[in-house]
């Protein structure tokens, strides 16, 4: 369940973030209303994996890692943006991190 909730937290940040691109602003009200929902929901959902026990540095760290991979892919899928490799790498490297978080707890 921690993980579950977990991942709905990173849904729901993604989304909002996604929307927050799409407000222009907070300009359009559709757009906005999802980013204060999705925010919402996603703090909501984290402090739920956290209160079932997740480590908080652990959580963040899934959580912030997978968050910034998915915008990003998303950003050049879907919004017309570029990644370059040093970018990449830097995605690469938050990953290596939060698996360093994660290894260094099983210990």
């Amino acid at each position: 369940m921690t993980l579950l909730f977990l991942a709905l937290a990173i849904a729901t940040e993604v989304t909002a973030t996604v929307s927050l691109k799409l407000s222009e602003g907070f300009t359009k009200l559709v757009p906005s209303i999802v980013v204060v929902l999705g925010y919402s929901a996603a703090f909501y959902c984290l402090s739920q994996a956290l209160k079932r026990g997740m480590s908080i540095g652990v959580a963040y760290g899934i959580w912030s890692a997978v968050g910034v991979a998915a915008i990003a892919t998303i950003g050049v899928l879907f919004l017309g943006e570029r990644l370059t490799l040093i970018q990449v790498g830097g995605i690469g490297l938050v990953i290596l991190g939060v698996l360093a978080l994660e290894l260094g707890g099983a210990h």
